[in-house]
Order: C-alpha cells, then sequence, then structure tokens
C-alpha cells in the first residue's frame, strides 16, 4: 500500500464521520446561502476541528464564494478542501535536518506513543540515508528505555542509554558525543512526558537544551510533540500546554487509524500554528511519513 492508501484507509472512521454529517447538509442543498453555510459550520465544529478555526474557514469560503460566485455542489466542496489545506501548509512543514549532525528532540505526554513514534522516524530517516543515533532520555518512567530500545533496534540504528532513574540531561550528553564519534546525521532524544508537574518538565527540558547548545552550537534543532489523535479536543489543550515549556516546531500525529476525530488535526494547526511534520497510519515500522496536507484532505472529505 502506498502513503495515500494507508493514509485513506487509517482515516477511514474520520471520513465516514465527516462525510456523513457534510452529506446530511448537502441533502437539502438548494442553493449556496448564510442558513447553508451556517450548517456547513455547526458539521465542521462537530467533527474536532474546533469553534475558532470553523469560524475562520467558514468566513473565508463565504469570500471566496461571493467572488468567485459559486453554486455548485462539488464546487463548494472543493473550496472547503482548498481551505482547509491553506491552514494545514500555512506552517514550514518540512523537517529541518540541514546540519550533520540535526538534534531532535521529542516531547509529548505519556501513552500517546512517543517511543513507537521515535523508532518509526528513526526508520523513516535510515531509510532516506541518514545515520540515526537515539537517547533514551525518559528515564523516570518504568521500562521506557527497553521499549525505546526494542524500536531502535527494530530501526537498525543506535541507541544511548543508562539506568532507569539516571539524570536525563547526561543521557543526552553521552548521546552527543557517540553522535560525534559515529559521525552520525540525526540524533533523536526521548524525553519524559510528565505534564502534570510542568515546572519539573521544564527545568529538565531546559537542563538538555543547554547540553545540546553547549555540545553542538551549530546543529539544526527540532522539537517534535507527539499527539494521539484518538483524544480529539484534549491533544489541543496538551499542545497549548506544552507551548508555555518548550518551543515546538512540528507535531507528530499517531493513532489516526482507531478514531474519527481526525478533523482535530486542522484546529491544532491554525490554533497554534505548528505544523505536523509526521503522521503514523498503522503499527508497523514503515507506517510513518511526512505529513502531506492535500492527500490528508483528500483523504477525509
Amino acid at each position: 500500500m502506498g502513503f495515500f492508501d494507508k493514509l485513506k484507509s487509517g482515516l477511514g472512521k474520520t471520513r465516514n464521520s465527516f462525510n456523513e454529517k457534510i452529506n446530511s447538509v448537502f441533502s437539502n442543498f438548494r442553493k449556496v446561502d448564510e442558513e447553508f453555510l451556517e450548517e456547513l459550520e455547526e458539521i465542521l465544529i462537530m467533527s474536532d476541528i474546533g469553534v475558532e478555526t470553523s469560524s475562520e474557514i467558514i468566513s473565508k469560503l463565504r469570500e471566496k464564494i461571493k467572488l468567485e460566485k459559486i453554486q455548485d455542489e462539488d464546487k463548494v466542496k472543493e473550496a472547503l478542501k482548498q481551505e482547509m489545506q491553506e491552514i494545514l501548509d500555512k506552517p514550514q512543514k518540512d523537517l529541518n535536518i540541514e546540519t550533520s549532525p540535526t538534534v531532535i528532540l521529542v516531547v509529548g505526554v505519556n501513552g500517546v506513543g512517543k517511543t513507537t513514534s521515535i523508532g518509526k522516524i528513526a526508520n523513516n530517516l535510515k531509510t532516506k540515508g541518514k545515520k540515526v543515533v537515539v537517547a533514551a532520555a525518559d528515564t523516570f518512567r518504568a521500562a521506557a528505555v527497553e521499549q525505546l530500545e526494542i524500536w531502535a533496534n527494530r530501526a537498525g540504528v543506535d541507541i544511548v542509554k543508562r539506568a532507569e532513574g539516571a539524570d536525563p540531561a547526561s543521557v543526552v550528553y553521552d548521546a552527543i558525543q557517540i553522535t560525534k564519534q559515529k559521525n552520525a546525521d540525526v540524533l533523536i532524544c526521548d524525553t519524559a512526558g510528565r505534564l502534570h508537574n510542568k515546572k519539573y518538565l521544564m527545568d529538565e527540558l531546559l537542563k538538555i537544551g543547554k547540553v545540546i547548545e553547549r555540545e553542538l552550537p551549530e546543529a539544526t534543532k527540532e522539537t517534535l510533540m507527539v499527539i494521539d489523535a484518538t483524544t480529539g479536543q484534549n491533544a489541543i489543550m496538551q499542545v497549548k500546554a506544552f507551548k508555555e515549556v518548550v518551543p515546538l516546531t512540528g507535531l507528530v500525529l499517531t493513532k489516526l487509524d482507531g478514531t474519527a476525530k481526525g478533523g482535530v488535526v486542522v484546529g491544532i494547526v491554525h490554533e497554534n500554528n505548528i505544523p505536523v511534520k509526521f503522521v503514523g497510519v498503522g503499527e508497523q515500522i514503515d507506517d510513518m511519513e511526512t505529513f502531506n496536507s492535500e492527500e490528508f484532505v483528500n483523504a477525509i472529505i
């Protein structure tokens, strides 16, 4: 299966839910008037896109309909897809790995699939010819290091670890030295997922950041947040909370194949101006791809 087919399959629940609601509006379609647009806005909100984002999409759609004198059902749908894609395309969405090495810091609450995502991203980069090292710096969660080691072995990349409870910044320091020794292209650092103690999380991430800045001052740095699509609006709150702690440069979407709430992606990107950089569409190690907004929107509508 190609990525679009995987995405289309994975977004089946979202698409069925979305299309069922949209088709109910279009089944009563007479003309593109204010009542029709209000119904469409309601559908977007019910599809987890969010009030603020849905309002902006409909506002721009209204302008486009007036300007281009759109009255045809298919053209309205096409215009809707364009508005959604425009939101997803606004922030720079390509992974920035210009320098060798590049450092990717991965954050996210426990249970969203962070460890799995790191393994899959490492595999994705390796298949593109990059030499990858993984740092197991989530040292306080039971079995986190062992889980990451399993995924690193599957991807065939080096992992740097210490005993459970070790200082996370010291693990990152060790990993940087290994990255230099092996002339690796990318260092991916796992981090703790505690959100209930923001002060602790901030201190830990600041410490890791200082080590990276001191040891690799010239390196390109990405901070990716992993979010579980099945949590819907709760994912938006998680992103906002982490944004207060660390400068996020991108999002990694997981568990899209298990939810009807895939529309939340549009709201998260719009409200936070942070791009989606990777999307997971299954359980296998190669089920992680760079995000394509056009394919995403086409898989939903």
